[in-house]
């Protein structure tokens, strides 16, 4: 059985948060009520270059959508994975052939040879953990309901 806590180190998660810019997502879907689309505008409104990477859109999110990583005409910190397990070792190695610094792997997308192919290429490695929930924790904008609501308060609602 594979150790996952090893890949979602808390330290390791925010160096990866505030040193990435770029952030290419893998299966970004055009489907504004999908997952993936969701995180990728969380993104883009918290000032990363989102790079969508799916072969069956020209655009996304006003993007250009790329087939593959090897595609992607400028430099990429993170890959974020929004596929299939079985996707992965695949995915892992064209994120070390482009340079990537991190595979970033969404809720259960968990594949030990995957992580091992990153690894052995040099890439960070963050397994069964949401770029958007990791954001909005350790950036400080996470609400119960996961959202901003730019309030600051220490008054909870009930009896006062």
């Amino acid at each position: 059985m594979m150790d996952l806590a090893r890949y979602q180190d808390p330290l390791t998660i925010q160096r990866v948060l505030h040193g990435t810019r770029t952030i290419a997502i893998v299966g970004l879907s055009n489907n504004e009520l999908r997952a993936s689309y969701f995180v990728g505008y969380y993104l883009k409104r918290h000032d990363y270059r989102v790079i969508p990477v799916n072969p069956r859109a020209t655009s996304i999110m006003g993007e250009t959508s790329y087939p593959t990583l090897e595609d992607v005409p400028v430099p990429v910190d993170v890959v974020n994975v929004f596929r299939a397990p079985d996707a992965l070792p695949e995915i892992a190695r064209s994120s070390v052939a482009i340079g990537a610094s991190t595979l970033w792997c969404q809720f259960g997308v968990i594949n030990e040879e995957g992580a091992r192919i990153a690894e052995d290429g040099g890439l960070t490695v963050i397994m069964d953990r949401c770029l958007k929930v990791e954001h909005a924790r350790y950036v400080g904008r996470m609400h119960w309901l996961g959202f901003n609501t730019q309030r600051i308060t220490a008054v909870r609602g009930g009896l006062q």
